[in-house]
């Protein structure tokens, strides 16, 4: 059985320059697995406190309408090239099923840049207040290059080369750009109400408090949430740095349950990469990304897409976990 500081050993042996995935990965599925899954949601949640980030997702009414179809295709595109590989066939393929996606809709760079840089600090300072461990500057750098190289192949311009400068851009973007819009409000509930399905009904209430107390004041005010309470941050807070402590005694996570290998709650039968996602059909001739023309046999693919779209391999491959 290996110790607890194994993999942070094993990490500090490496290179984030080029092993950066390595490292990415013994710390997502060994060392920091439930921490990862909740920071990551937190930084997709606080996108929606961008009025022209929000008021996008209610349009597209998946995340109001479809919430949990919307989770799960989240989930299983973002794990799929982080647990294979960025430039692996399936990681490809999931890549591309995004960059489709993107490429229907009218989204600035800053805008991508902006949830590309949640990715990075929103983990990285999770882990500092909520974590059982620092985390090396080695490690920092490697979830700093796992998520530059992942903007790469997206196409996204000007991505900062330290995660520094990531913080950087995302503490600025949320100081000129976070505001309360009604969209966004409606999003960001409709995610809560999900988070809370995952607990028994008479939970909800508590389910609610404790996610405003791991909201900064910023996030609280773009949505209009109430405060929880001085007490209520304390307690829960708390609660996260005693979990920390116990996590600290055990050993470290061997058996790793991908999302992407499990009983995914929206695909009983299994899923295909390129059919995750939504999609869209618009008449002949309607612009899109960039103003490229598109016709009504599928998704505009965007300008910015590095992957040949004409590609086979395992994107076709990929069903998941049979019912």
């Amino acid at each position: 059985m290996k110790d607890r500081s194994y993999y942070q050993r094993a990490n500090a042996k490496l290179n984030p320059d080029t092993d950066y995935l390595q490292i990415f990965q013994n710390l997502t599925f060994h060392d920091f697995p439930w921490d990862m899954n909740q920071a990551l949601n937190l930084a997709l949640f606080r996108t929606y406190g961008v009025p022209s980030i929000g008021s996008l997702l209610l349009r597209t009414r998946q995340l109001t309408e479809h919430t949990q179809k919307r989770y799960d295709d989240t989930a299983l595109l973002l794990e799929i090239p982080l647990k294979d590989g960025l430039t692996s066939p399936t990681g490809r393929a999931a890549i591309r099923r995004i960059n489709q996606m993107h490429g229907m809709y009218d989204i600035s760079q800053g805008e991508m840049l902006y949830v590309l840089s949640t990715f990075v600090v929103v983990p990285v300072r999770w882990i500092r207040d909520y974590g059982w461990r620092k985390l090396l500057p080695q490690e920092e750098a490697a979830i700093t290059n796992v998520y530059r190289e992942l903007g790469r192949l997206m196409g996204i311009q000007d991505i900062p080369e330290t995660y520094e400068g990531f913080a950087h851009l995302m503490d600025s973007y949320e100081a000129a750009h976070f505001a309360f819009d009604a969209g966004g409000r409606k999003v960001a509930d409709a995610t809560l109400r999900t988070l809370e399905e995952f607990y028994p009904a008479q939970a909800a209430p508590a389910v609610s408090v404790m996610s405003r107390a791991v909201m900064d004041e910023p996030l609280l005010e773009a949505f209009r949430y109430d405060d929880p309470g001085k007490l209520a941050r304390t307690l829960v807070r708390g609660a996260l740095r005693l979990r920390a402590e116990v996590v600290k005694l055990l050993p470290p996570k061997e058996s790793v349950a991908f999302f992407s290998e499990g009983n995914v709650k929206s695909y009983s039968n299994g899923f295909r990469i390129e059919e995750l996602g939504t999609f869209k059909h618009p008449k002949p001739g309607e612009a899109g990304l960039n103003g490229a023309g598109l016709n009504g046999a599928g998704p505009n693919l965007g300008a910015g897409c590095p992957f040949p779209h004409g590609m086979t391999g395992a994107q076709d491959g990929h069903k998941g976990a049979e019912a």
